[in-house]
């Protein structure tokens, strides 16, 4: 079974996928883009300290006994917007106001189906308060600029900046590299003109108080303004979602066959989807290959680099069947973090997990071949990025050293493919559209010219193009 997106991981502190800092220009020759940008320059110093000003003094923190997080005051006489895993269970919460006053406040509604929001009503009558406006839905654009603000670490009234890095209409979801630590959630992501365009959620980490690592997710305004309406016509949820107590990843030994089983006592996905947690020590250069089998589900496997984040690879079914099989040659040397995960929502059952060095053979479409650096398959289209021409992308990365010779060959059945390399600094390197006059499918054969992380953009050609594709990097 294939999928027509890359899944993302977005489960309370946890999240998955490599963004994308602006590309340099001309590449590729059918979508010409802007010259390269970061976030932290993409938005001058008098539009951040406007929005600051302007927003800051409607942002609270919200404290429960058992921890805490942020909110936004949306309606003038005390009505808190934040997430449902911020209040938890309880019922009374305490708020304070960014001018230090505190309220005790009743959890009056919360999300249904997994939405990850509730409201919160002052106590006390409180009128005239600031509120936080809320932007239109569907006003939301890769690229813009994005502002959080909330308590990250207790830190009441702190401001990041970045940009929406991607919008994944799949999970309805907003990525954005704006920095998002424990203490953010339920505070908002902002545009430049001061509107609400999300709830900040969740991010990658991997441990219960861990730090951002350069990825966070935020609940877009349809769901939002809906939430709202439900609250105040009073049919919004009274009881919170069942929650679950996280489960923290288990080693994995190289060569190590280990048997778990997706059940009531797993992760879970925002889509849904159930995964188990596993962690390993690699070192750079080391080629693994992770093998996930089930008679019972539909296995997918996703693999991290937790303290890098321009790292992650998913496959659905690399393997035989509906096995799933990633086999990479590490880019770093440390912990990697793999998710024996599920492709439907609710699909459960038992699985056999291994990890093994070198290669364990060729998934379907793959050919042989030594010194595989990386091999990946997946499906591009609707939710992924895009260039300036409406052509979707994808990104993945290696290591290499000055000298090395490298052939990068992207195959499709579907469409007409484009290959990107980028270097470190994200500099083009070389671009390809046909191996050879008979083909669509690209290969560049290249000896790098430093050492460093490369980055590969497999791309279509024209804009909307979308299908499956096979990656391989030798």
């Amino acid at each position: 079974m294939t999928q027509a997106a890359v899944k993302r991981l977005t489960s309370g502190s946890l999240m998955l996928g490599a963004l994308l800092a602006f590309l340099p220009g001309n590449i590729p020759p059918h979508a010409s883009l802007s010259a390269p940008a970061l976030a932290q320059s993409v938005v001058d110093e008098a539009t951040t300290i406007r929005v600051y000003d302007q927003v800051s003094p409607a942002v609270v923190a919200v404290n429960t006994r058992s921890g805490g997080g942020s909110g936004s005051i949306v309606d003038a006489s005390g009505l808190i917007l934040t997430n449902a895993h911020v209040v938890g269970r309880e019922r009374v919460v305490t708020v304070r106001l960014a001018d230090g006053r505190s309220f005790q406040g009743d959890v009056v509604g919360y999300g249904q189906n997994r939405l990850d929001l509730a409201a919160v009503r002052l106590r006390g009558n409180p009128t005239g308060l600031p509120t936080v406006a809320i932007a239109p839905r569907d006003s939301v654009r890769v690229g813009q600029s994005a502002f959080a603000i909330g308590s990250p670490f207790g830190l009441q009234g702190t401001l990041t900046v970045g940009i929406v890095s991607r919008i994944d209409p799949d999970r309805n979801l907003i990525q954005t590299d704006a920095a998002i630590n424990p203490g953010n959630s339920g505070g908002p992501l902002l545009n430049s003109s001061g509107q609400l365009i999300g709830v900040n959620t969740s991010i990658f980490t991997t441990g219960s108080s861990g730090g951002n690592v350069g990825i966070g997710f935020a609940i877009p305004t349809d769901a939002v303004q809906a939430f709202l309406a439900s609250v105040r016509a009073g049919t919004a949820a009274a009881s919170a979602p069942t929650s679950r107590s996280r489960r923290e990843p288990t080693p994995l030994a190289m060569g190590a066959t280990v048997r778990g089983q997706l059940n009531d006592n797993s992760n879970v996905l925002p889509d849904g989807s159930l995964y188990n947690p596993y962690v390993f020590e690699g070192r750079a250069g080391q080629v693994i290959t992770l093998d996930m089998t089930s008679q019972d589900l539909d296995s997918y496997l996703i693999l991290l680099a937790p303290d890098h984040s321009d790292f992650s690879i998913q496959d659905d079914d690399g393997g035989d069947g509906l096995n799933a099989r990633i086999s990479v040659r590490l880019p770093y040397t440390g912990s990697y973090l793999v998710l024996a995960n599920a492709l439907a929502e609710g699909e459960s059952g038992n699985y056999q997990l291994r990890l093994s060095s070198g290669q364990a053979g060729n998934g379907p479409g793959l050919s042989a071949g030594g010194g595989t650096v990386l091999r990946q398959q997946g499906n591009l289209g609707p939710g992924d990025r895009t260039l300036q021409d409406g052509s979707f992308f994808q990104e993945f990365s290696f290591q290499g050293r000055a000298g090395q010779a490298v052939r990068i060959r992207l195959e499709s059945p579907d469409f007409d493919t484009y290959l990107i390399l980028l270097d470190e600094s994200r500099n083009r390197i070389a671009v390809n559209d046909d191996a050879n006059p008979t083909t669509t499918n690209s290969e560049i054969a290249i000896r790098l010219p430093r050492d460093g992380v490369y980055r590969v953009l497999v791309n279509s050609f024209r804009a909307g193009e979308r299908g499956r594709f096979v990656l391989t990097v030798e």
